[in-house]
């Protein structure tokens, strides 16, 4: 049986994917999830892996349980495409699947990259993810969009950071926060929550003043302003949305 097992879920992330899996040549297998891809994401992962699964998109959660189902290694390190992992942390982690400590799984600070500049505040720094888990102890939530990993147990904690190339450019940013938007608005249809325009415009101001004022986003200079008015705006289109799914409904 393997002891560790990377799973990554992919859809066209050319520009990525070879960073990533590069990073976790010396786990001992690689799972990917892909749903898809239509610009070689996958031509490229099978110069890494053999263990790639073409499906559909179910969403966030249930495709990274797709992936983990898939895997065999006592532990699992679940990563996004466009995330790698250093050598420093590629150090703890082997450290941590020798001797746990009685830890069933280990979150880790993430170092994000927001259209070319390192974030250290806005609240994406540090930014804990647990991705590091015994394959029987953890399990993702359902969720669209922001899923989490459910560890059962004790949860360590890494000093090195997974490093996150989240936003290139603003077309991804516009991308992204489209999609997501969404999803959010789905999810929060499907738990029978209503919005109205009032709720949207709320919720998106507060959203740019929590990013932007309480977690200092201010401190991130011309990005970190960049940011607050992105999630500002992906809040406020989430609800916008629901409203609209409410009234078609």
């Amino acid at each position: 049986m393997a002891i560790l097992s990377v799973i990554v879920i992919t859809k066209n992330e050319v520009e990525s994917i070879e960073t990533c899996l590069k990073s976790v040549t010396w786990a001992d297998e690689i799972i990917v999830v892909d749903s898809g891809s239509t610009d070689g994401t996958v031509a490229i992962c099978r110069e890494y892996t053999d263990k790639i699964f073409v499906t559909d998109w179910p969403g966030f959660g249930a495709q990274k349980n797709r992936a983990l189902d898939s895997a065999t290694g006592k532990w699992v390190l679940s990563l996004d495409a466009d995330e790698y992992i250093t050598t420093e942390l590629r150090d703890e982690i082997q450290t941590a699947i020798i001797s746990p400590a009685g830890k069933v799984a280990f979150r880790m600070p993430r170092l994000s990259n927001y259209c070319g500049c390192v974030m250290r505040h806005s609240g994406w720094c540090p930014d804990y993810v647990v991705r590091l888990f015994l394959r029987e102890q953890g399990r993702f939530s359902d969720d669209l969009v922001h899923e989490r990993l459910v560890a059962n147990g004790p949860t360590g904690t890494f000093s090195n950071p997974i490093i996150h190339k989240a936003f290139e450019n603003l077309e991804e940013v516009i991308q992204t926060m489209n999609s997501y938007s969404t999803a959010g608005a789905r999810m929060m249809h499907k738990e029978k929550r209503r919005a109205g325009l009032l709720t949207a415009l709320s919720h998106g101001f507060w959203s740019f003043v929590h990013t932007y004022i309480v977690r200092a986003g201010f401190l991130d200079g011309r990005e970190g302003f960049m940011l607050a008015v992105s999630n500002a705006e992906g809040t406020y289109y989430r609800y916008l949305k629901l409203m609209f799914m409410e009234e078609k409904k």
